[in-house]
C-alpha cells in the first residue's frame, strides 16, 4: 500500500519503520522528527496525496482535529484515515464525521503496548469504525501489532482504551497500597507476591508488572521506575475516562479518585517521567493522615 504516516515520535517512528521494513511505500511528516529510513514530506497535505491509508499518531484530540481539517481535503476519495492516537471519544467521532464528509472512511485505533510494543510490532489495537475500513487496515495491524479488536462504531476504539486504562490505573494504585500496607505489617514482599499472585488478588499489575523491585517478572520497578508507561500518560488516560464519564453521566468514583491521585503524583510529587508503578515508593513514604 501507499501509506502516509503523520506523527513520528516515540511511538509513531517505530510503527512507521515496521511498515517500511514490510515493503510498504511510506511517506512521513512530523514538525520535529525527520527519520532517515523513509521520505518525509514538507507538509501534512503533501504527505497524504495519493495515499491509500493515512495513519496519524498525535498527542491529543485538538491536534488530531486540526490535522484532520488539513489532510481530509487532500486525501484520495475512498482512502482510510487510521488514527492511532489516544484522544477523547468526541474528537474521534468528529474526525470520523469529517472523513465521511470528504468521501473517506476513518478508524479510531488507539494502542496498548508502549514503545516496546511499537518497536517489536506487538501492539494491541482497539478499533472503532466501519467494517470495510477495518478490513483494509487489517494487514497493517498485523505488521504493527499482535492483535486488533474491532470494537464497533466510530469512537468505540477510544472507549475501549480508556475503560481498559481506567481499570489499569485503579488496579495499580490498589496493588501499591497493598504492598505498602504489607511492609508496615511486617509481611515479606515475596510472600505477599506468592500469595496474591495465585489467589483472588491476582491481577495484571501484580502478576505481570509488579511494582515491587525484585519481585515477580522483570518490570520498570527493577530499573529505578524508568517508564514503560509513564505516570503522565496514565494521568492523560484517566482524565479522558473522566471526561467520557461526565458526557455519558456514568458514576466512576474509583476512576475519579485514581485520576486525582495520579494528578497529585505527577504535578506535585515528582512523579512526572517515572513509571506509573512508582506509586509504590510514593505510598511507602506516607502515613495514614497525609493528604
Amino acid at each position: 500500500m501507499k501509506i502516509a504516516f503523520i506523527g513520528l515520535g516515540n511511538m509513531g517512528a517505530p510503527m512507521a519503520a515496521n511498515l517500511v521494513n514490510a515493503g510498504h511505500d511510506v511517506v512521513g511528516c512530523d514538525p520535529i522528527a525527520k527519520p532517515d529510513f523513509m521520505p518525509v514530506a514538507a507538509t501534512n497535505a503533501d504527505a497524504v496525496r495519493g495515499a491509500d491509508v493515512v495513519i496519524t499518531m498525535l498527542p491529543n484530540g485538538a491536534i488530531l482535529q486540526a490535522v484532520a481539517a488539513e489532510i481530509h481535503p487532500a486525501m484520495e476519495k475512498g482512502a482510510v484515515h487510521l488514527d492511532c492516537s489516544t484522544v477523547d471519544v468526541e474528537s474521534a467521532r468528529k474526525v470520523a464525521q469529517s472523513a465521511a464528509d470528504h468521501g473517506l472512511t476513518a478508524l479510531d485505533a488507539p494502542v496498548s503496548g508502549g514503545v516496546g510494543g511499537a518497536t517489536n510490532g506487538t501492539l494491541t489495537f482497539m478499533v472503532g469504525g466501519p467494517d470495510d475500513a477495518f478490513a483494509t487496515a487489517k494487514p497493517l495491524f498485523e505488521i504493527m501489532g499482535q492483535k486488533a479488536v474491532h470494537c464497533g462504531a466510530s469512537g468505540n476504539g477510544q472507549a475501549a482504551k480508556i475503560c481498559n486504562n481506567m481499570i489499569l490505573g485503579v488496579t495499580m494504585i490498589a496493588t501499591c497500597e497493598a504492598f505498602a500496607l504489607a511492609d508496615k505489617l511486617g509481611l515479606d514482599r515475596q510472600a505477599m507476591f506468592d500469595v496474591v499472585s495465585t489467589s483472588s488478588g491476582y491481577s495484571w499489575t501484580m502478576n505481570a508488572y509488579c511494582p515491587a523491585p525484585g519481585v515477580g517478572p522483570q518490570s520498570p520497578a527493577d530499573n529505578d521506575y524508568k517508564p514503560g508507561f509513564a505516570s503522565e500518560l496514565m494521568l492523560k488516560d484517566l482524565t479522558l475516562a473522566q471526561m467520557a464519564a461526565e458526557v455519558a453521566d456514568a458514576d466512576t468514583p474509583m476512576g475519579q479518585r485514581a485520576m486525582e491521585l495520579y494528578k497529585q503524583f505527577v504535578e506535585s510529587e515528582d512523579g512526572k517521567g517515572m513509571d506509573f508503578s512508582a506509586m509504590l515508593p510514593r505510598f511507602e513514604k506516607r502515613g495514614r493522615d497525609q493528604a
